[in-house]
């Protein structure tokens, strides 16, 4: 059980916080590629740990993301004029490149170096994976580029989506890494789901729902371990790997199926985007599985049109069919893997109230999870490699896997949760 004062350092993330100011350290998945798809598109706006901002694509395909606000009279830049390798305000003609220079002042006169004292906040952009990533710390600080294996795969091994969760970040991300979670809401149909139909791990998640965790901190993270019971004399495994600061690697159902990840991005202290990864090592995704990811299958979900926001929401009761749940075709009546979960986590409201939880043995993970967190942000000027933004640390992956009950997880499976760039994984 966490006191207040430990909550609400995990959970606010906006500038001058000690969560915000760690999240600032890392690389962050800002926008899809596709939101500002081509030079001079129309520029959308952002927010990202509480901060409002504008991303634009300029005419030589840069990216820039500024301060929403222009500097001059604070007019959304949202309504600014995309062109010739700027955007202008609309109000007044104050024009920034995208490393946010004020290169054009027509208010002002000819002769007048206004604008050369203008630096509008800006932060560095790069485009990988199908995503635009930024970095929003201390320049001296700025860690290498993300090595992620599915951020560094061909296109058509990957898809990625995105959707909005009216939720503080860390409830959602403590979702991902809770295993035992799965046995229970996603209990009946999971067997109907394309990326986990037909595998024999599913036999064992639900034949043994109270599964026995073993957490380990890894240099990145944490590697969650979850054995249940096979036999007599082997347990099914389920490890998952947690990278700071919000990403996670779902222990995958056969090496058919492709991988899954997330990534929990606060947008405020009450909102995140839940970016949901599928990608495959060794092959391209194919067309079936694409197909069913793009009609919200899976991880991903189905939006309303125009948005990155589900049709199934806390307005709407997330769509609960009472009757499907008495009839055990879905466990809490709600459609769909993610909205499950992302219906139980916004339940707790906006910032959960750890004051009153009361955590079991299946909790260890989260327990550490927490810890590593709050830590992290102890001493961080002095810190210059954070676990998790050193590339090395990103090359790792889940598994799942039958060992011999003699055998410790770490030690058996010590192979699969390396990255093999263009290897398969392992899983049963």
């Amino acid at each position: 059980m966490l006191t207040h004062e430990q909550n609400e350092r995990l959970v606010r993330t906006g500038p001058g916080t000690p969560m915000g100011a760690l999240f600032r350290r890392y690389w962050i998945p800002a926008l899809l590629a596709e939101e500002i798809p081509e030079p001079d598109c129309p520029p959308v706006r952002v927010k990202l740990l509480g901060e409002q901002l504008i991303a634009f694509r300029d005419s030589r395909g840069r990216i820039g993301l500024l301060d929403e606000f222009c500097s001059h009279r604070t007019a959304s830049l949202f309504f600014g004029r995309n062109e010739d390798c700027g955007l202008r305000c609309s109000y007044h003609g104050w024009k920034y490149d995208v490393e946010g220079n004020c290169v054009d002042m027509p208010s002002e006169p000819e002769s007048s170096s206004f604008k050369n004292r203008i630096k509008h906040t800006a932060y560095p952009c790069v485009e990988r994976a199908g995503i635009i990533w930024t970095y929003m710390g201390p320049a001296d600080k700025q860690p290498p580029l993300p090595e992620l294996e599915w951020a560094l795969l061909d296109d058509d091994q990957r898809y990625v989506s995105k959707r909005w969760q009216e939720s503080n970040y860390l409830q959602a991300m403590e979702g991902g890494i809770d295993s035992s979670h799965v046995s229970f809401a996603h209990r009946f149909n999971i067997d109907d789901d394309p990326m986990h139909a037909g595998t024999e791990g599913l036999k064992y998640l639900k034949a043994d729902t109270r599964p026995k965790f073993e957490v380990a901190e890894s240099d990145g993270g944490l590697v969650i371990g979850a054995r249940r019971f096979a036999d007599e004399e082997n347990y099914y495994w389920r490890i998952t790997q947690w990278i700071m600061p919000w990403y996670t690697i779902i222990p995958p159902f056969g090496t058919h199926n492709p991988l899954g990840g997330h990534a929990w991005v606060p947008i405020d202290d009450e909102n995140c985007w839940s970016w949901s990864i599928n990608y495959h090592p060794s092959r391209p995704l194919r067309e079936d599985e694409l197909a069913a990811m793009r009609a919200g299958d899976g991880i991903h979900v189905k939006y309303v049109p125009g948005t990155y926001r589900p049709v199934a929401s806390r307005a709407n009761d997330y769509l609960i069919d009472r009757q499907a749940q008495k009839d055990n075709r879905t466990f809490s009546g709600v459609e769909g893997i993610a909205m499950q979960d992302a219906s139980l986590q916004e339940s707790m409201g906006e910032i959960c109230d750890r004051t009153k939880e009361r955590l079991g043995t299946s909790d260890a993970a989260i327990i550490l999870a927490r810890r590593r967190l709050l830590a992290a942000t102890e001493d961080l000027d002095e810190t210059d490699v954070l676990p998790g933004a050193d590339p090395a640390h990103q090359r790792v992956r889940s598994t799942s896997l039958i060992l011999p009950n003699s055998v410790p997880f770490q030690e058996g499976a010590r192979e699969a949760l390396i990255a093999s760039p263009g290897e398969d994984f392992v899983s049963i």
